[in-house]
């Protein structure tokens, strides 16, 4: 994912599996972020930070009372239709974004929708997979939200995504401000994920192993694993999670590489030299994070340069974002069905294109009003939960 996270909803829903940084612990119904916030930003437990609009987030208190079950398994290879039965039905998948406090507290209609297997058969980790939650204070590790979150779609049949082994953000302190040479943090990277990948083994079909690694010109990414390690940072980390986990399947995950541009140039080179080298990797993410009319037209293109090269795909976060209010409503949903189309069809006629995952569900929980002001409006459902045109251009494209 391309944000920080802690204005996005998925970010700021982390702080009930964070432990006390140094900005301190809000009061309960305290500011605890927006744009701008320097104060602190996790709340007392019993309560999450609750996203009230672009500039102010306030601590609430946890809703008691956790959602019902919702009914026996379904075979997605049924007849019933759904984003999720169509693209089966042409050996794919459809998926989304989400954490155990939406599967558990937060949205019932959430969990009724995330748990229908007509609509989703794979689930990523927003955020309780990534260092700063589950390795908050060096060699202590806790996966308690993630396995909450894991044993709840595990159990309604869902496959998962396991969302990020190595980011330059979401970095606890200990590891940005440490003291560290090529060797040590070497180590570090490699005891981080031998044991995140460990503690999953078996439960991940996918991990993406290293996100976001290029400039928008194709150069490296001058993150703290390059400065010290240098590119060899990305070898290291594909080779720990493959021991870890010989049967995942794992991804170099990365944005604004759906067409042909330097930056998806570099991705391509680079997967073919890990390849060259004997690497183990298998696949690349393209995010999605596209707005509104302007979705590249070259993506089929660039999809099979990379399978030429003999990588799958999967794309692993797709929203299509635009202006809110826009300024005609019709025109601009209409436009977002015929852009949710185009990559849809980029995936369906692409022979390896493993699936789509779209970046939560409803526009309710969508990160993108807090990180890009004046715009959102991104994803298949609305604000309550209701089908979008998006959807059903979605549906169109992959209906068989």
């Amino acid at each position: 994912m391309r944000s920080q996270g802690i204005l996005s909803s998925f970010g700021v829903l982390a702080a009930l599996a964070a432990t006390v940084g140094a900005q301190g612990v809000a009061d309960l119904y305290a500011r605890c972020g927006g744009e701008g916030w320097t104060g602190p930003t996790l709340c007392p437990d019993g309560a999450y930070c609750m996203v009230l609009n672009q500039w102010w987030s306030s601590c609430q208190p946890v809703p008691v009372t956790a959602c019902p079950s919702f009914g026996p398994y379904i075979d997605p290879n049924s007849q019933t239709d759904g984003l999720n039965s169509f693209a089966v039905r042409r050996g794919k998948y459809f998926g989304t974004a989400g954490d155990w406090v939406y599967a558990n507290v937060m949205n019932c209609t959430w969990s009724q929708i995330a748990t229908d297997p007509s609509e989703f058969g794979v689930l990523t980790t927003g955020n309780s997979q990534k260092w700063d939650t589950t390795e908050a204070t060096q060699g202590v590790f806790n996966f308690d939200a993630a396995d909450q979150f894991v044993a709840w779609g595990l159990k309604y049949g869902k496959k998962f995504r396991g969302h990020t082994l190595v980011w330059y953000n979401q970095l606890p302190a200990w590891v940005t401000g440490g003291t560290w040479n090529a060797t040590t943090l070497t180590t570090v990277l490699q005891n981080h994920i031998t044991t995140e990948v460990t503690h999953f083994k078996g439960k991940m079909m996918h991990w993406d192993v290293v996100n976001e690694p290029f400039n928008e010109d194709g150069t490296y990414r001058s993150n703290i694993w390059y400065q010290i390690i240098g590119p060899d940072y990305i070898p290291i980390a594909l080779r720990a999670a493959a021991a870890a986990d010989p049967a995942a399947k794992l991804y170099i995950n990365e944005y604004n590489v759906e067409g042909v541009n330097p930056k998806s140039t570099a991705l391509l080179n680079l997967f073919k030299s890990l390849k060259a080298a004997g690497v183990p990797i298998h696949g690349l993410g393209i995010q999605g994070h596209l707005i509104v009319g302007q979705v590249p037209t070259d993506m089929p293109a660039n999809f099979n340069r990379f399978v030429a090269a003999g990588a799958d795909i999967a794309i692993t976060e797709l929203d299509i974002r635009m202006n809110v209010p826009p300024v005609n409503q019709t025109a601009s949903f209409a436009q977002q069905a015929a852009d949710y189309a185009t990559v849809a069809y980029a995936c369906k006629v692409t022979g390896r294109c493993q699936g789509i995952t779209i970046w939560d569900i409803s526009d309710k929980n969508s990160w993108i009003p807090g990180v890009f002001a004046g715009q959102g409006d991104a994803l298949p459902w609305d604000v309550n939960y209701q089908k979008k045109p998006a959807y059903y251009g979605l549906a169109t494209t992959l209906k068989p």
